[in-house]
């Protein structure tokens, strides 16, 4: 009880406290909000492979005869919930007089591709309708496809925000795609290697809905058309074709882990690949989890926030010299107060823990303002950022450099609870010296005038 009645008594009296609190907070919010920003760009990265490749992605590096089997062996197991193949090959669309862009194509079948992957949602025009997405235009004599928003247009330089109308307006024009393949013919005489031959192929289709994903680099690339077509542009009159190869992308039902799938998956393809494949080698397989496959690059920023987060603790320490200062300077006024509380018989460690404990609330105090104004700055750093570019004219945050259209807002929880922690020992361990001095006080020395 005497604990405490120092304790408020020096905060009520020693303003200069408060200090140490804010300094306290404003070291917390600073690092959930850097932590949650990165780990909300590292959940988004995440989140788009998993929307891109599914749960599972398996590229077998050949072509895959009568794959549509193997989706449904695949799909007969009780873990997954879908699987599609996906042909990925290179372009150049046409938008007009001297327009071309450099494209990804991705040949899909949307019955199967809606229910693996999130392009619906991503539909500016079928995202609100029911049922299965469709390439389908009001032009029955023409072939659809999806066109990623950033190939038809580009973000305003300052608000980072696209024309819908401008782009609405590209429903149901015919665009022109120029693609090739290449093909072994023969042998080539003087070394015995193949020869390889490329040819070009043209595509003209209509633009059926237009995909906006949020994620730049996606948006700004991708074009997606009927897995059929795709093939035949790949597939020459003699029937020879060369690759890309089919890719196998997998969703498996909710709470399945994809890693321990990995074997039955595996299994799957060998017992198939066994069956129709017999000289296939088994090195050849790239089979991992959609996080596998990102993994690299997700690493490299894991790598980037934790010398980030060291920078800012090392900033942040200032906060424990702060309390230090502070403290030892309650301690230094209030010599005569420790005096008469010895001099009563309380024991040094007791005397120590005032100041102890004091640093502790001190770091608790702190801690809890500094969640409550990461919290806020977090939820809104968008519209914050957009203060800053209607104030200063200063564009922060720009899709096309930073790959996602909005800045991450979810507050990371686990980095917060380790902030927190290493917070309040912070704080305690400015209060120690003070404490130690405070302990080692002699009563005679300081009353001997009084």
């Amino acid at each position: 009880m005497l604990k405490l009645f120092l304790w408020l008594r020096y905060l009520r009296k020693k303003k200069i406290v408060l200090l140490s609190i804010a300094a306290v907070a404003l070291s917390v919010a600073l690092l959930i909000v850097v932590a949650s920003l990165f780990s909300g760009f590292i959940n988004a990265v995440e989140a788009t492979g998993q929307d891109v490749l599914g749960d599972i992605y398996l590229y077998p590096q050949v072509p895959i005869p009568r794959y549509r089997q193997l989706l449904e062996r695949l799909e007969s197991l009780p873990e997954v919930e879908a699987a599609t193949a996906v042909l990925r090959t290179y372009g150049l669309l046409r938008l007009g007089r001297g327009d071309v862009r450099a494209i990804s194509i991705s040949g899909v079948d949307l019955h199967t591709y809606s229910k693996v992957s999130g392009l619906k949602k991503s539909l500016l025009r079928q995202k609100g309708f029911s049922g299965l997405p469709s390439f389908a235009t009001a032009y029955s004599d023409a072939k659809g496809g999806f066109v990623g928003i950033g190939v038809l247009g580009k973000p305003d330089e300052q608000t980072d925000e696209y024309d819908f109308e401008q782009i609405k307006s590209w429903f149901g024009k015919k665009v022109i795609l120029t693609t090739g393949m290449v093909i072994e013919k023969g042998k080539d005489t003087a070394g015995g290697s193949a020869k390889q031959q490329f040819k070009r192929r043209v595509l003209s289709f209509r633009i059926a809905d237009i995909v906006f994903t949020g994620m730049y680099l996606l948006d700004s690339q991708n074009t997606y058309l009927p897995i059929e077509q795709v093939r035949a542009l790949k597939t020459d009159a003699a029937g020879r074709s060369g690759p890309p190869y089919e890719e196998i992308e997998i969703k498996l039902v909710e709470g399945v882990e994809p890693q321990l799938m990995l074997k039955r998956v595996r299994k799957v393809w060998e017992d198939f690949a066994a069956e129709y494949l017999p000289e296939y080698p088994a090195s050849s397989l790239f089979l991992q989890t959609s996080k596998q496959v990102q993994e690299w690059f997700v690493a490299e920023i894991r790598k980037q926030v934790a010398i980030l987060m060291l920078i800012f603790g090392v900033i942040s320490s200032v906060g424990v010299l702060l309390i230090f200062c502070i403290f030892y300077m309650v301690v230094m006024t209030k010599r005569r107060d420790i005096a008469i509380i010895k001099s009563c018989g309380t024991a040094s460690i007791s005397v120590a823990s005032v100041f102890i404990g004091f640093g502790g609330c001190v770091g608790i105090a702190g801690s809890g303002f500094g969640v409550l104004l990461g919290y806020i700055v977090t939820k809104n750093i968008n519209t914050i950022e957009e203060w800053i570019r209607v104030i200063f004219g200063l564009k922060l945050w720009k899709s096309s450099i930073y790959v996602f259209e909005k800045i991450p807002n979810q507050l990371d929880i686990r980095a917060t609870c380790w902030i927190i922690l290493f917070a309040i020992i912070a704080a305690t361990v400015g209060a120690l010296v003070p404490a130690i001095v405070a302990a080692k006080t002699k009563p005679v020395e300081i009353l001997r005038y009084e």
